[in-house]
């Protein structure tokens, strides 16, 4: 049976410019704390998974650059570089690569904080039955895609950060005949609104709230 692979997409915790939509309630330096533990949570829900493979920290700008130099988690990880291009052509060059290794990629970002270690041992059994597994996110994007295959038009001319991500997504992987298995929505942590139903919902452990994110990933 070909192994799941979790390759995390993120950016480098840089105050200004991750999290921008929470500067207007962080400020530049807690938006960027909150970037980075959820970064920090999200490897460690990846590793937590028990994956057969090592995660993958997908990173932008490239993980040699000055930028991550204080920030690359000390976990044992598979580092590689987002590279150019949009976020389609990004997502769809290291969905292809991980396929041509005879790896299923399990594709996250770092803004998900219910994407636990549970919900990605389920996506990648999932895999096992069927040809891609999605979770879309409550904003219209996904915080998980899984793919068995390897298509290019799963990726092409998506409305990325739109209501319709998901959607279309799942419309292309649909019309390429594939099985697809439809996991539960998720919630984002993007906007002030979001950061207030995590605090919430969770306390004051809640992300940026001071204490650990306990969060995970999402994309889209």
């Amino acid at each position: 049976m070909r192994k799941a692979r979790i390759v995390i997409f993120a950016k480098a915790p840089v105050p200004g410019r991750v999290k921008t939509r929470l500067i207007p309630a962080l400020g530049e330096g807690g938006a960027a704390r909150l970037a980075r533990e959820m970064l920090d949570a999200t490897v460690a829900e990846a590793l937590a998974a028990r994956l057969p493979t090592l995660p993958e920290l997908c990173a932008d700008p490239h993980p040699m650059e000055p930028e991550w130099a204080p920030f690359l988690p000390r976990a044992q990880l598979r580092f590689t570089a987002q590279g150019e291009g949009g976020l389609g052509e990004r997502l769809a060059r290291a969905a292809r690569r991980i396929v041509a290794l005879d790896e299923n990629p399990l594709l996250i970002g770092t803004d998900c904080p219910e994407l636990d270690r549970r919900l990605l041992r389920a996506a990648a059994a999932a895999l096992a039955e069927h040809d891609a597994v999605i979770h879309p996110a409550a904003d219209g994007g996904f915080a998980l895609l899984g793919l068995a295959r390897f298509d290019p038009s799963i990726f092409a001319d998506i409305p990325w950060s739109t209501d319709r991500v998901a959607e279309t997504t799942i419309d292309r992987i649909r019309t390429l005949g594939w099985t697809l298995h439809v996991g539960e929505t998720l919630r984002d942590v993007d906007t002030s609104e979001d950061l207030a139903f995590f605090r919430r919902s969770r306390g004051s452990g809640g992300p940026g709230a001071g204490g650990s994110a306990a969060g995970r990933p999402g994309l889209g």
